[in-house]
């Protein structure tokens, strides 16, 4: 099984309509583990770890977020996985 970990940024209307909470929803389901939280400059940030169909799934879903979000762009940059990730983390 291939692991993979991958940064978003996500830019729009993604504050104050729920998109950490439902992130962290869509990433438990998933069994992806990583972390999300809110930018000063209104974007998002998530750090997305899991099997590789499981992380493209979360990513998938980003793309348009919850209702009420309106998802301008996608900014996805791979990284080196960290093995020490054991869940999902909403931080600020």
């Amino acid at each position: 099984m291939k692991i993979v970990c991958v940064h978003l940024r996500v830019s729009g209307r993604v504050q104050g309509v729920f998109f950490r909470a439902s992130m962290n929803d869509v990433a438990v389901a998933n069994g992806v583990v990583g972390w999300v939280e809110n930018n000063p400059d209104g974007s998002v940030e998530a750090l997305l770890q899991g099997r590789e169909e499981s992380v493209k799934a979360v990513q998938n879903w980003a793309r348009n977020g919850p209702p009420g979000a309106r998802v301008d762009s996608v900014e996805v940059k791979d990284v080196s996985p960290d093995r020490s990730l054991r869940d999902f983390k909403i931080i600020r």
